[in-house]
Order: structure tokens, then sequence, then C-alpha cells
């Protein structure tokens, strides 16, 4: 059962709208279910008396009697609406429980406590099976306007009681922490147009992953706008900085053809400029790498980072955690921008869910992610995709996912974890549309028995507490194929199994062997590593650039064409 809570200061056009056909002809058989006094409220739904616009202008007097008393002076934002709605696959409710869940919502959100003889006038109006719409104005009998602090979240705690007494289905929990959600008007204006999101959603996703991609605040304002994102800043009188922002998406206009504005933290509460602030310097870091001696590089530094972070939720740090998972959120982003091949529609479907899952009521330790936020921007900027190393950050993501939903559910944030939760599942789906081939080409090319036999008496020598199962993972012949490989390019494999065996423990890993194969897939090329030092020595270059800005608007553009 799900309430919105809302203000405005309109009564009666929100009573012509309640009783009226609705916007698609959806309003069915529109009726009080519930008022203040069920006999002092007329009602438009069952007088076919009258007119309806009579009716209209009759209950509005009635509810809005104690404002209009004031002699004039109506406070501003005097009307509250909060609809409330079951679950889809809920029974519905017969007009009588409807009524008891509105008395139960007012009363819980102090616009009307039981007994409270001077409360604020109410009704709750039924015009579909699934749900009722409750409006009051929030002026009292005695001239007093009602306690109503954080009546968005005591209706939700109300409903959640409700669900258990009326055997609803019972819905995760709320912190304050998420998204404003479409509006029906917005849903019905993106379907006009033919648009599978609404303009709310496509601006907010647009935002979250030029934030993830750029270095400044100022990069963020002019990528947007690169975009074809319209932007409007608001400036401190003072100090001339940047206060607050708006964003509007091309095309979408009002009645009168002007832009649609929608403000940061009205699109997601960690896009304010606040929020945008702790992760974006104002000025350009000077020592910000722009070349990179390996083409490579800016993924292994991705691979190290998601390692490094996946380690953190088993802290007691909940503050470094949030911020890990906030950057994680970033790399999600800029991992699905630098990919290519059949799994990029996933990797984007994870970073769009895990959304949810990047902010709590707890605040984030930024500082504590600088070195996976770093790698993920460098991520943003990587020239190429390196074959298949970009399997082995995939690899990595998909566990760090897991480890986040554990993490918000040991601390009972619901809806996170429901989010990180379906982050993993399209993760994990797209490695195993990236990886399940590598794996059976490196299968295939397996080395002879000998060198086999070789690599498990190592495997036994550094490994001996995981040796067996190892060796009893299908992945193994794979490994062989990669520990060949690395051997190859200067790695002792004796070596190289310990370095990687200790990253992180295997006694909870399904598939070790396939774990060792993407942290040794991660390791560097020595020889590559000696030949760039040695020219480096004689004055050579072997730099590799990374994207341009531009290029990297070019990838964000993709994104945006999807709407």
């Amino acid at each position: 059962m799900v309430p919105d809570v809302s203000t405005g200061s309109d009564s009666r056009g929100l009573i012509a709208y309640l009783f009226g056909p609705g916007r698609r002809d959806e309003h069915t058989n529109p009726h009080i279910v519930a008022a203040w006094d069920m006999a002092g409220a007329p009602d438009p739904g069952r007088d076919p008396a009258a007119t309806y616009s009579q009716l209209a202008r009759r209950l509005d007097h009635h509810v809005d009697l104690r404002t209009r008393e004031l002699g004039g002076k109506k406070p501003p934002q005097h009307v509250w609406h909060c609809p409330v709605r079951t679950a889809p696959g809920d029974r519905y409710l017969t007009d009588t429980e409807w009524a008891e869940v509105a008395r139960r919502v007012v009363h819980a959100t102090g616009i009307a406590p039981d007994g409270d003889k001077k409360a604020c006038r109410w009704i709750a109006v039924r015009h579909a099976d699934d749900h009722i719409h409750i409006m009051a104005t929030t002026v009292r009998a005695d001239g007093r306007r009602p306690r109503t602090h954080q009546d968005g979240r005591r209706a939700q705690a109300e409903c959640r009681r409700i669900e258990t007494e009326f055997g609803l289905r019972r819905l995760k929990s709320g912190d304050l922490t998420a998204p404003r959600t479409p509006t029906g008007a917005e849903r019905a204006k993106a379907e006009r147009h033919g648009q599978t999101v609404t303009a709310r959603q496509w601006l907010r996703e647009r935002a979250y992953a030029v934030a993830a991609a750029v270095h400044t605040k100022a990069d963020y304002f002019t990528v947007l706008q690169s975009l074809g994102i319209k932007v409007k800043t608001r400036l401190g009188p003072e100090s001339g900085d940047v206060i607050g922002y708006s964003l509007a998406a091309p095309g979408d206009t009002n009645s009168v053809g002007a832009p649609v504005w929608y403000g940061g933290s009205k699109l997601a509460p960690d896009l304010s400029i606040n929020r945008l602030r702790e992760r974006l310097p104002d000025q350009e870091i000077a020592d910000r790498p722009r070349f990179a001696a390996d083409p490579v590089e800016p993924w292994r530094h991705t691979i190290a980072a998601i390692q490094t972070a996946h380690s953190v939720p088993d802290s007691d740090d909940d503050a470094a955690a949030q911020g890990q998972l906030a950057a994680f959120g970033d790399a999600l982003y800029n991992f699905s921008s630098a990919t290519t091949g059949p799994h990029r529609a996933e990797l984007r479907a994870a970073a769009m869910a895990f959304n949810r899952a990047r902010r709590s009521a707890t605040r984030a330790d930024h500082q504590a992610a600088t070195a996976l936020r770093k790698a993920a921007k460098e991520l943003a900027y990587a020239s190429n995709e390196p074959g298949g190393l970009a399997i082995a950050p995939l690899f990595a993501t998909v566990h760090l996912a897991r480890a986040a939903a554990k993490w918000h559910e040991q601390r009972g944030h619901e809806q996170q974890a429901t989010a990180a939760e379906e982050a993993f599942r399209h993760l994990q789906a797209a490695y195993q549309q990236a990886g399940t081939p590598v794996l059976a080409d490196l299968t295939r090319s397996a080395p002879r028995a000998s060198t086999a036999r070789r690599f498990e008496q190592d495997v036994r020598a550094t490994l001996p507490g995981h040796a067996d199962r190892i060796l009893a993972d299908p992945a193994w012949a794979a490994l062989t194929t990669t520990l060949a490989h690395a051997e190859t390019v200067g790695h002792n494999p004796r070596r190289l199994l310990a370095d990687v065996g200790i990253q992180r423990e295997l006694d909870s890993a399904e598939h070790p062997a396939e774990v060792l194969n993407w942290r040794i897939t991660a390791q560097p090329n020595k020889r590559a590593q000696a030949a760039r030092r040695r020219n480096t020595v004689t004055g050579g270059s072997s730099i590799t650039p990374y994207l341009s800005a531009t290029a990297m608007v070019t990838r964000l553009e993709e994104r945006s064409r999807q709407r």
C-alpha cells in the first residue's frame, strides 16, 4: 500500500479532478468513502439531482470553510493531498475498508487526530478499484495549522501496519532517500509522445551518467548542455557560486511552450548541488592523468579498486561503505559506456537499478572511495575495451553487487537491498553473456597434460587448503590456459597463484578456479612493462591517449538517444 503526500493551493481544482472523468477517462463511479463529517459533506458522485459543477462548488465551500474564515489570509500550500494505492495483485478493498484506511492515515499524519473536534476538514474519494485520494485543507477550526511534520513517513508507517492487518502485500519501508516518482500527468505526457520513460526519469539517468564521468561541477553542466539538455543555475548573491540548478529535457515544454524544469534534488537526492559538491571539486585537479602508458591500465585500476571496495562492507565503517557503494554506482555507468558487445544492455540496466542502492539514510564518506571513483573516471575516458580483460572487472562487479545487497539487508535498508539484488541479477546475466564464450575458448586452448600437471603441483604448493576444490572446478582447464599465457609474459605461476590467492579468501567462492582465472587475467604483462621502461629510458614514447572529452560526450549521447 503506497501513500504519496503532497501539498498545493487549489482546493477547487483538486476536487474537480477527483470527481471528473480523469485525464484519460479512467475515473469510474467517483464517490466519497469517508470524510470529516459524512452527513455534512455533499457528495458530487451521489446526487443526481444537481449538476456536477454545482456540487463541486458546494463541496469546496464546505471543505475549505476554515480557510475562508481567515478573512482572505489564506496560508500558502494549504491543500493537503494523499493518494493511497494498493500494490498490484492485492485484493480490492471495500468502501468500508477504504474508509478505515483514510481515517487511520489522517490520524497518523496529524491532519485529523481521533477525537479532535477542531481538526482539519477532509474527504476521501474513491474513483477506481485500487486507490483512494485523501484531500484536506490544513487549517483547523481554531485557526492553527496541523502538526504534519514528517507526514509522509508517518503515512508510510501506518500503511505498513494496515497491510499486515488487512492481509495485503507488505511493501518495502522507505527512508526518504528515494527519488520522486513520475506523476500521472508526466506518464500520460510520455505516452502521448510515444516515449518509454518520462522526462524526469530520462534526465535523472543522463545526470547520473554525466556526474559519473566528469571531474568538476563546471564539466558537469557543460557536458549536460552538450547533450542538448537545458541547464539553469542559481547563483549565491554574494559569493556568485552555484547554489542550485535545474534541468529541462530537449523538446519538453508546457502548455505555453516554456521548458519544463526539474531541480537536481527533485531528480534524486544525491543529484542536488550540495551532494554533487561532495563528489565533484570546483577546480580541475592538476595531477589528473591525461594519458596512459598502457591502454589497459584504466581497466586494471578499476579491477583493483572494485576488489578493494569489496572488503569495505565487511568493516564497521558504515559511512565508508556507503561511500564505496556510491562510487560503485559511478563505476557501473562508466563501465557500461566503455563496453561493447551484447552484454552492454545488461550493464546499463544494472547501473540504473543500482541507483537506489547507492544512497541510504547513512551519510556517505566519499573520501573513503577516492580510489574507486578515480578509477571509474579513468574508465570513462579509456580509448578502447581490452578484449577479454574487460570480463575481469565484470566478474568483480557481480560479487560487489551481491555484497552490497547483503550489507543493506543487514542494516534494514529494504529498498536498497532489493535494488542491489536487481543489479546483481543484471550483472550476473551480463557476465554469463560475456564470460561463458571466453571460458569456453580458454578451455579449448588448454596446454598439454604435462604442463597442466605442473600447474596442479603449483596450486597444491601455494593454495593447499583450496587445491581440491580448484582442481575439481569446471573452469580448471581454462585456468591452466591463463596460467600458461601468464608464464609467457614473464610471470612465475607459483608466485602469481600465491599473490592472487590472498587478495580475498576463496572459501565462499562457488567456482574458485574461475575466481583465480579472472584475477590472473587482470595482472599486468611484465615483459611489456619492461619494454616500456626501456623505451622511456631511450627517449621513446609509447603512451596511448585517453579519449577526449568530446569522445566521452559521444558515448553519453548514445545513451541519450535511448528514450
